[in-house]
């Protein structure tokens, strides 16, 4: 489902060329799902936006679901992205003059989903908040609106979800509900996730556990 080759990516700061990510390597099967971990600073979200084609590496490509993203331009990418990628952050990213069932819509209505609505709603059950449909970012904890995030991820049915730092803004107890929904999602629906976070308690959840220090990878192997 998703290959990096060699990717590096550096930045010029001044005179310098800071190296942020270095020769790094990996494939990552289809419906697996791995924990990217590290200290901060050490290149895991710019890894995470290299690999769902975001930004563009210095160096190297990342094959997803057998497209060379170095192949395609900045639109091949977004489209592709739109068919077959989901993104959780940890700030959720909700639109707050929207409803939960409105942040879930819009993505399928951008897409010209006839049923936008009724698999919206559909979405927002799944997940728990099939109550909470008509409240607002704002009416909502914050392990909902990551709810309403994660339901919003799904509308695509990705292939590959991308989480960054999911569980960052919520107490342990909700992080761990929400790692528990990304997993049952996993399962269910065969979606490749790969999720950046900097606690070991939630990389271990993971089949796999990719970790990075100073932009390397130092380790790849099966979680404890």
């Amino acid at each position: 489902m998703l290959e990096a080759r060699g990717l590096t990516k550096s930045y010029e700061s001044g005179a310098q060329t800071l190296t942020v990510l270095r020769d790094v390597n990996f494939t990552i099967p289809d419906g697996e799902f791995v924990a990217i971990i590290g200290p901060s600073g050490s290149g895991k979200t710019t890894l995470l936006g290299l690999l769902a084609g975001l930004d563009v590496p210095s160096a190297g490509t990342v094959i997803l679901d057998g497209a060379d993203l170095a192949a395609l331009g900045e639109d091949a990418r977004a489209r592709l992205r739109g068919e077959k990628v989901g993104f959780v952050f940890q700030s959720f990213q909700l639109i707050p003059t929207l409803t939960a069932l409105e942040n879930v819509q819009v993505p399928l209505e951008l897409r010209g989903d006839r049923h936008a609505r009724d698999r919206a709603r559909d979405l927002l059950a799944r997940v728990g908040l099939g109550e909470r449909t008509h409240h607002y970012p704002v009416q909502l904890s914050g392990g909902e609106q990551q709810r309403v995030a994660i339901a919003r991820a799904f509308s695509n049915s990705p292939k590959v979800l991308f989480a960054d730092e999911p569980t960052g803004n919520l107490d342990a107890a909700t992080g761990g509900r929400i790692v528990e929904l990304l997993e049952s999602l996993n399962r269910e629906d065969g979606t490749t996730l790969v999720l950046v976070t900097h606690d070991p308690a939630i990389a271990g959840r993971a089949r796999r556990v990719v970790r990075l220090r100073d932009g390397a990878v130092i380790s790849d192997a099966e979680a404890a």
